[in-house]
């Protein structure tokens, strides 16, 4: 005889766990995928950290030790240090609904703005070179547009077929950093070369239709609006890659029904072209700290040294804040294009100063120790020794020496 099971028997729990809330949160507010794996990444870790803990079981002082272990023990940047703390805020405040008073205690460390790694052009063709030699040539194309737009490595990797205008010589950049749109110049040089790569790139647009294979991804919802955009090749990426991958987005969490979304064509991952851009430094010979970022930082230093106006270069990159292209400017005076090191002057014809301020002849050199003559009045015809030249003041005794020396 089989025995009924009884009606009192407990059910598993099927409530969301902590992570999953994180999870549904940071996607409610519509933050971004790498937000969401760094905000999970930090809290997993918070919660290792304090033995398995429940964060709700937790104190100031427990958040402080955690922190205090990044820092000390892990020796974390600052900017490491604020992405761990923004993690936690975020989770007491946002998941939790915890509103404590300790939370607004604990202070923020503050990152100093560091100068950007700039490559020279010769520096700039060796590893583009270096990349369209290597086993992957379609690295070459995304390192010219990179350092030729001026785009993030993100921004080119999501780029679709509609975003480039040919006939317009334009390339819209479509949700950047900031949800912000812009529009940045085609290279002419590249036309030619992105036809070409478009040309092989339709041919996998056209076996994945011939497959029946999923669309690629659409943001928000224009996939159940549109439910034939995502196999349009207009949405089709520019970059593609050669596996089908999971949309990281497309699996339901723990405590939800559904099956995942099946594998789909993905862009090119950039950590991908990370690891070749370093493999393209090491075989150009280059042995600063440079990334894909800093073809950003050379397209934005070489249009100044071109003598485009400041402005415009904030637009290409799409600063929200004349500041932030400021920065570049401080590259510009390091470099030695304004002022001229007094060691140069050491040595060489001319190099000796004479008191009039004017230089010595060629050749003349003066012994150690000794006053260099000063150098003898010229009489004109009449007789009568000419006027004596007035020295230019320093330019730190005016005040437009000095608001030009405060802004700088």
């Amino acid at each position: 005889m089989t025995v009924p099971p009884s009606s009192n028997t407990a059910a598993p729990d099927q409530r969301p766990r902590l992570l999953d809330l994180l999870r549904r949160q940071i996607r409610f507010l519509h933050y971004s995928q790498r937000t969401e794996d760094a905000y999970v990444h930090w809290v997993r870790s918070f919660i290792r950290f304090h033995g398995l803990r429940h964060p709700s079981e937790l104190v100031g002082d427990d958040v402080r030790a955690f922190l205090t272990w990044l820092a000390d023990d892990r020796q974390a940047s600052p900017s490491t240090h604020r992405q761990a703390l923004s993690a936690l805020l975020f989770l007491y405040q946002k998941v939790l609904h915890q509103d404590l008073p300790w939370l607004q205690d604990i202070g923020r460390p503050q990152s100093k703005r560091r100068l950007p790694v700039v490559l020279s052009h010769d520096e700039v063709a060796a590893v583009i070179s270096a990349l369209e030699s290597s086993a992957t040539p379609v690295h070459g194309l995304l390192a010219r547009l990179l350092y030729g737009t001026g785009m993030r490595l993100l921004e080119g990797l999501r780029l679709r077929v509609k975003d480039i205008d040919f006939d317009r010589r334009a390339i819209y950049v479509r949700d950047g950093k900031g949800a912000q749109d812009r529009v940045v110049m085609l290279p002419a040089s590249l036309e030619a070369p992105l036809r070409s790569h478009l040309a092989a790139v339709h041919a996998v647009w056209a076996e994945d239709r011939a497959a029946q294979l999923p669309g690629v991804q659409l943001p928000n919802a224009l996939a159940r609006k549109y439910p034939r955009a995502p196999q349009a090749w207009a949405w089709f990426w520019v970059f593609p890659q050669a596996t089908l991958s999971l949309d990281p987005r497309g699996r339901p969490l723990p405590h939800e029904a559904g099956p995942p979304t099946p594998p789909r064509r993905h862009h090119l991952y950039e950590q991908t072209f990370q690891r070749a851009f370093r493999r393209a430094l090491q075989s150009a010979g280059i042995v600063r700290q440079a990334s894909p970022h800093t073809l950003r930082h050379s397209f934005a230093t070489h249009l100044l040294m071109a003598g485009y106006d400041i402005r415009t270069v904030q637009e290409l990159l799409g600063h929200a804040d004349v500041s932030t292209t400021m920065i570049y400017t401080h590259v510009l005076k390091l470099g030695g294009g304004a002022v001229r090191s007094p060691l140069d002057h050491l040595g060489t014809a001319g190099g000796a100063m004479g008191l009039a301020g004017q230089p010595a002849a060629p050749g003349a050199a003066v012994p150690a120790g000794e006053t260099p003559p000063r150098a003898p009045w010229r009489r004109v015809p009449d007789g009568t020794p000419p006027p004596r030249a007035r020295e230019p003041s320093p330019p730190y005794t005016t005040t437009a020496g000095w608001l030009a020396r405060a802004a700088a």
